[in-house]
């Protein structure tokens, strides 16, 4: 689903909420989710467990310029359920785009994920001509947060 301003994915994993959840709110796990090669790995940051949390990651990208860093802030938690994180150029406040992962386990041992990346609120005309929403394939269907040991280290398909 998607509009002008977001756009959903979402995907049935053979998981439970639980071990979802696990990958979802640890940072250092994060570059095993994405689908665009931007992220080069986690800066800095613990375990996610809050709404307002904080953490860093290192990036690299040409809509950037090469090597930088996003700080991301907490914005959704809800334990097993749901998390959210608004992204921001490291130092700066949050711009207005948001990733949020929502869960609904199945009742089978798996659980259907919902991906919502969310840019209704980017006021910035120079930061919307400089990158386009959503970035490359940041969002797509076969992101799947796999636990490790079902299938391996790598988390997409």
């Amino acid at each position: 689903m998607s509009n002008d301003n977001s756009i959903t994915v979402q995907r049935e994993i053979p998981a439970s909420a639980k071990e979802i959840f696990d990958v979802l709110s640890n940072p250092h796990r994060h570059t095993d989710l994405d689908g665009s090669g931007f992220m080069r790995g986690l800066h800095h940051g613990d375990r996610l467990e809050r709404v307002g949390q904080k953490f860093t990651m290192n990036m690299t990208g040409d809509h950037m310029g090469g090597e930088y860093q996003t700080d991301n802030f907490v914005s959704a938690f809800d334990h097993d359920k749901m998390i959210g994180w608004k992204t921001a150029p490291a130092g700066a406040e949050p711009p207005g785009w948001e990733w949020l992962w929502e869960l609904q386990p199945d009742g089978s041992g798996s659980t259907q994920v919902s991906l919502t990346y969310d840019w209704s609120k980017v006021t910035d005309p120079d930061l919307l001509a400089k990158i386009k929403f959503p970035p490359g394939q940041q969002v797509r269907p076969g992101a799947e947060p796999r636990p490790a040991g079902r299938g391996g280290e790598r988390q997409l398909t």
